[in-house]
């Protein structure tokens, strides 16, 4: 299994648009071209194998994410704003 992420435009960001099953990286590259560009939607293409990606584990998140929680300061919801603004 290969993830594949296609850049729109020059100076875009990446976006994830699918997976492709393929036996090597030239396969999954031409199988990702063939589904995911065949009507110009990309200007630049990563193809990495699904194993490559890391991620939190679901049973996890609360204490990964928990840490920012504590520091209100990072969320200024309690700061009045002056007369006159309308947004910040």
């Amino acid at each position: 299994m290969w993830e594949v992420f296609i850049q729109a435009k020059k100076g875009l960001p990446y976006k994830h648009v699918g997976s492709v099953h393929a036996y090597d990286k030239e396969m999954a590259i031409h199988n990702a071209r063939d589904l995911y560009t065949r009507r110009s939607e990309g200007r630049g293409m990563w193809v990495i194998p699904a194993s490559a990606i890391i991620a939190v584990d679901p049973s996890d998140d609360s204490s990964f994410f928990d840490p920012a929680d504590d520091k209100v300061y990072r969320h200024p919801t309690f700061y009045e704003l002056p007369d006159g603004i309308k947004n910040m």
